[in-house]
């Protein structure tokens, strides 16, 4: 007999309660250094005072209205992403696959408003990851994920990760963008090259297309600047961001240039709960944080700590693990032994981590760790490998 809740996830025997920093509490009183951050989604940890009063605050007040009327949260939210970054404009969704699909509405609608419909496809990599609606499916091109969902998706044109000779040759005259994650996820911690992502934006100023990055789990200062493009000193036209926006409050949206938003008029994109004011008050108190003095420099300090403390690892365990790879608070392991068997025994240990491709560990770690609790997190891992090294269970 099907179980009430669909089973569509392969579930790990632990049910959490309560969260308490960079802590996770189970049921049974177990203890856990949470390092995966619901998969890079809990930037500023668990049960963060300032968020708790924002939301408490307006959970009193209001909570959603539609979009049919006037947001001041989502005008000042916007504003503020608009300040701190490339963006003239900002849409409000609920997820990083929403932003995803309506950023490639609207690349394509910034071509027919242009007068050329035939724009429409879109250049994407491969080990690339962008969620798990058909079109997101489809623009990844993994076979693990399309298998049993009929034809795919038409539209995208997927090509070598890196490799500009690959990106000019799949170049048409129906080519409207070119969609990038600047540091993959899901695929194994790969970084884009900082020279590929400004090769990029010369290729799509050449041609006319749109660059479009999905920052849904890089972005949000998980690699120490607002945004991950920010290192390769480039503007996108369009950029989809989540995960971190929230700090674990469902949220997502979409920055745009003016230029390339000029199709996004009344009537042709929407959302019934995306920017609703629950949403806006938990987003507001999330960049109160991220955009105080000291914030990201405090990220980037960590996050050369912790990989420091990782070759360390490395060096001293090199049957078990390969190499680090990463930028800032995203980081992973690349290991010789199974990741997923890495990523239980860790979990045993009292540290949350999460595998990906290329059997990689994924090291994401709220944003607002301290030394210690790096130094707690390497002392797991070492005593893992060490038993692990010795033979031991």
């Amino acid at each position: 007999m099907i179980q009430a809740v669909m089973p569509t996830y392969g579930r790990y025997d632990v049910a959490f309660e309560r969260g308490e920093g960079a802590y996770l509490i189970a049921a049974d009183g177990r203890r856990f250094l949470d390092f995966a951050a619901g998969i890079a989604v809990n930037s500023l940890g668990h049960a963060h005072p300032h968020l708790v009063r924002a939301l408490q605050d307006q959970a009193a007040k209001l909570w959603h209205t539609s979009n049919l009327y006037r947001s001041p949260g989502q005008e000042r939210l916007a504003e503020r992403l608009v300040a701190a970054s490339f963006a003239d404009t900002v849409f409000f969704c609920n997820s990083g696959v929403e932003a995803i699909e309506g950023g490639i509405k609207l690349c394509r609608r910034y071509h027919s408003a242009g007068g050329k419909p035939e724009r429409w496809r879109i250049i994407t990599f491969d080990g690339s990851f962008h969620g798990r609606t058909l079109a997101a499916l489809a623009a990844a091109n993994n076979p693990k994920y399309l298998d049993g969902f009929g034809p795919k998706v038409d539209g995208f044109d997927n090509v070598a990760f890196n490799n500009l000779n690959e990106v000019r040759a799949a170049i048409t005259d129906e080519t409207a963008a070119i969609l990038v994650e600047p540091l993959q996820g899901e695929g194994g911690i790969r970084k884009a090259q900082l020279q590929f992502l400004r090769d990029l934006r010369a290729v799509c100023d050449e041609y006319g297309l749109l660059l479009f990055l999905d920052e849904v789990q890089c972005g949000m200062g998980r690699t120490g600047r607002l945004f991950a493009h920010e290192w390769a000193e480039i503007a996108p036209d369009v950029v989809a961001a989540a995960k971190g926006i929230g700090s674990g409050f469902p949220m997502g949206a979409i920055l745009a240039r003016e230029e390339a938003a000029r199709g996004m008029v009344p009537g042709v994109h929407g959302t019934t709960f995306g920017g609703n004011q629950l949403a806006m008050a938990v987003g507001n108190a999330v960049m109160d944080v991220m955009l105080a003095d000291g914030f990201m420099e405090r990220v980037r300090e960590r996050g050369e700590a912790l990989y420091g403390r990782l070759m360390a690892i490395v060096k001293v365990f090199p049957e078990i693990f390969r190499s680090v790879r990463g930028a800032g608070l995203m980081l992973g392991l690349e290991c010789v032994v199974p990741a997923g068997d890495v990523v239980n025994r860790l979990r045993d240990s009292g540290l949350l981590t999460v595998a990906a491709a290329e059997n990689v560990v994924r090291i994401l770690p709220p944003l607002v760790i301290e030394q210690s609790h790096i130094d707690e997190a390497a002392e797991i891992i070492e005593n893992v490998a060490a038993k692990w090294e010795s033979g031991g269970g």
